[in-house]
């Protein structure tokens, strides 16, 4: 005796009155179990064939039969470096041209990041990090506060000569994305490679984990000193020599 199944009636819906949707339930399809199942002999794959098989013995997404697939026909050209990291280039003509219509401001306290920059349309994606550059050199007349990820040399000593200040930071993905978006609950990202804490902790490239940096920059939390400590220690390390 099989017991009929309850179907919702229009009305007021209660737990005892609620069932599926119409047509929303479908049987399993079992294939393989004779003509009277519905699906038995070749269970709707067709006549004998590669397609037929069971198992792995399909060819692989590409396989063309033997033929040279279509991916070995085109010509490969060049490499994506791994390690490589692509900046978005902000010259400092268009700062001071930001800074005139007053999309733009800086302090020493509150310098100018990548998301003041990407907020006001001075730049369109910050990729991996900023770089600051020098071009229009001549048109920058107000003195700039900024922290980007790289700084070329000429951009740093025309922004020092008429007083501004160039910190540059270093960026990991997450730690760009909080940037961007003005999060501060997380602990900002410290450098990793061996490429990076050498560039990052040189004052010679405005780095902020150098000890001038830590000395000149108000207002530097202690984690930062910690990690600038713990990162140029190697350069009053001696190495023991043989004799």
């Amino acid at each position: 005796m099989s017991l009929a199944r309850f179907r919702a009636v229009p009305g007021r819906v209660h737990l005892f009155n609620l069932s599926p949707a119409a047509n929303s339930q479908h049987k399993q399809k079992r294939v393989g179990r004779g003509q009277g199942s519905g699906r038995g002999g070749t269970s709707g794959r067709g006549h004998k064939g590669q397609k037929a098989r069971s198992g792995n013995g399909k060819p692989k997404a590409g396989f063309e039969g033997g033929q040279t697939p279509i991916t070995k026909l085109i010509p490969k050209r060049g490499f994506v470096n791994a390690e490589g990291k692509t900046w978005a280039p902000v010259n400092l003509d268009r700062i001071q041209h930001w800074v005139d219509q007053g999309r733009l401001t800086s302090s020493p306290e509150k310098p100018i990041t990548a998301r003041e920059l990407l907020s006001s349309g001075c730049i369109h994606n910050v990729h991996d990090g900023i770089k600051l550059l020098a071009n229009g050199v001549e048109h920058l007349k107000t003195p700039i506060h900024i922290t980007p990820s790289r700084a070329s040399q000429s951009a740093i000593r025309a922004v020092e000569k008429i007083g501004g200040t160039v910190i540059c930071k270093h960026y990991n993905a997450l730690a760009l994305r909080d940037c961007v978006h003005g999060r501060t609950d997380r602990t900002e990202a410290a450098p990793t490679n061996r490429r990076d804490i050498l560039w990052y902790t040189s004052w010679k490239n405005r780095g902020y984990l150098s000890p001038v940096a830590i000395k000149t920059m108000p207002a530097v939390e202690e984690r930062r000193k910690v990690l600038s400590e713990q990162l140029t220690k190697y350069k009053k390390q001696a190495f023991v020599q043989q004799k």
